[in-house]
């Protein structure tokens, strides 16, 4: 006698790569991804339940001063990472690495705003004499995928009101840990949220932010021209999606 059992529910099933997720963020002198410096590195992995099974943090002298307003936000001065941080070639060749060997197993790195610390990354790499990844993948964005299943929200996205937002809690802002470690567990709840209506496989996903990110760039080129902050002859905003 065969006995009969209920398919679960689609609205209770997550994506099957919520199982082990690597984290990654950046904490730098400033926001132009060609001439800024790293300051500070996190790269670690999650389990399905948010907790952190591995992690790496790095401190780096950027060989440049560090603005202080980039100093307020995450607390690094220019004397503190002259005297304790690495040389950054060093940070820079071990983030390359580890960030590798990720992908290599493939584990999707989850990070929110991924153009920026990716592209971050990359023009570090060739500042350094350091092989950059060109095409970093699998990667999961936050701040794309909220942006892509709740698109009428209103409010910043900044990654502390999107955190808010889902109850993840977020503590030491502007901290590569603390910040790599929420867009994780962000991750993680949007899966929860969304994953019934989420692409079926990681690589179709990634394939989908890439579309996604695009659109919105030009979604809000479109805005900004129409409030005037941005002239109608002026190029639009760069959609390119996971790096720059």
């Amino acid at each position: 006698m065969t006995l009969w059992q209920a398919e679960p529910l689609p609205l209770f099933q997550t994506p099957e790569w919520t199982r082990v997720v690597g984290v990654f963020d950046l904490e730098t002198t400033g926001v132009d991804v060609v001439n800024d410096r790293i300051v500070t590195a996190h790269v670690g992995v999650l389990d399905a339940d948010g907790q952190v099974v591995d992690a790496r943090d790095w401190l780096a002298d950027p060989g440049i001063e560090i603005p202080a307003g980039a100093s307020a936000i995450h607390g690094v001065t220019t004397a503190h990472a002259r005297a304790e941080g690495d040389p950054a070639p060093r940070v820079v060749a071990e983030v390359v690495e580890a960030l590798g060997a990720l992908f290599a197993a493939g584990i999707p790195v989850v990070a929110y705003n991924a153009p920026f610390d990716f592209s971050m990354l990359k023009y570090e790499a060739l500042r350094h004499g350091v092989e950059p990844i060109h095409s970093p993948a699998p990667v999961i964005d936050p701040l794309v995928v909220d942006k892509t299943y709740d698109r009428y929200r209103r409010g910043k996205r900044t990654l502390s009101v999107v955190a808010e937002h889902y109850a993840v809690p977020l503590e030491s802002a502007h901290e590569a840990c603390a910040d790599a470690v929420a867009a994780g567990r962000l991750a993680l709840a949007l899966a929860e949220k969304f994953g019934p209506w989420m692409p079926p496989t990681l690589d179709e996903l990634h394939t989908r932010q890439i579309a996604w990110a695009r659109a919105q760039a030009a979604s809000l080129s479109e805005y900004f021209v129409k409030i005037g902050r941005l002239d109608a002859t002026a190029a639009p905003l760069d959609g390119a999606w996971p790096i720059r």
